[in-house]
């Protein structure tokens, strides 16, 4: 991989202390991956360019307010000015996942909305960090951990009760609401989430070919990561790449000494073997 390759300065901005994780830069890189020749510096140059006009809109409505104006005022220019909203209708396209699709859609799941929202809200002095709910991405003001927002819904304000619900929405009636799930996200974390929502969606469309792009870079980011190797192992098999099956297969029960699913991935390795065997 050459230093200009998206995918090579994906693995080199992971690999450094997660305070330091450009996230609008790294879901750019993760883009780009995803859609050769995408051009890097236009779209960074557009969101920089939509941060620029926020602090604009922010100083001249309301100057040095309080931190709770300020982030009003943001979601107003955010969500009614520039027309971001969830994608409610074609929550599982892979688009919603691709910052680019989403800065020209204006459309987007919680995670990637959240995105623009703590870029824009960086630029425009309102300090937001990303919040890995079970589900459900959203964001907390970085100074005013009491102030909960849902990205997907306006930039919505929620109280610890409507956490305590959509917790029950969206992973049963059976879970509990603990407070340390409104904690800030690792960065690196949010950058796995982005990738497992790429591979989901386009799994679910039937694109192998590109739900194989989004695995290859979480590996990159986790090498021998187990989940990840199987479930790449699984697809291949799936796209007749027996070779690459059988190595991610042995690879999986190489770092899981004893998986309840031993025999059955065993007999997956010796089928391919046997499949790649009859090419040759």
């Amino acid at each position: 991989m050459s230093p200009s390759d998206p995918a090579a300065r994906l693995a080199a901005l992971a690999d450094r202390p997660d305070g330091e994780i450009d996230l609008a830069e790294a879901a750019l890189l993760v883009a780009a991956a995803m859609q050769p020749g995408l051009d890097l510096d236009a779209e960074a140059a557009r969101l920089a360019r939509l941060g620029k006009d926020a602090a604009a809109r922010l100083d001249g409505a309301c100057g040095p307010a309080a931190d709770g104006e300020r982030l009003r005022w943001l979601t107003v220019f955010l969500y009614r000015e520039q027309g971001f909203a969830g994608d409610a209708e074609t929550t599982c396209h892979p688009d919603n996942s691709l910052l680019n699709r989403v800065l020209d859609r204006r459309r987007g799941l919680p995670l990637t909305l959240a995105l623009v929202l703590i870029e824009v809200g960086r630029r425009a002095g309102v300090p937001l960090v990303g919040v890995g709910f079970p589900g459900h991405f959203l964001v907390r003001h970085a100074h005013h951990p009491e102030i909960v927002l849902d990205p997907f819904d306006g930039g919505r304000p929620l109280t610890r009760g409507e956490c305590a619900d959509l917790l029950a929405r969206v992973a049963g009636r059976d879970a509990l609401f603990h407070p340390r799930l409104l904690q800030p996200s690792p960065r690196f974390d949010v950058l796995l989430r982005l990738l497992n929502n790429l591979h989901a969606a386009h799994l679910r469309r039937g694109d192998a070919a590109p739900a194989l792009t989004a695995l290859d870079l979480a590996l990159l980011l986790l090498p021998g990561d187990p989940a990840r190797l199987r479930a790449r192992g699984m697809l291949r098999l799936r796209t007749c790449d027996f070779a690459g099956a059988a190595d991610d297969l042995e690879r999986y029960l190489a770092a899981c000494p004893d998986p309840p699913d031993r025999g059955a991935i065993g007999e997956l390795i010796e089928c391919a073997r046997r499949r790649l065997r009859r090419l040759n």
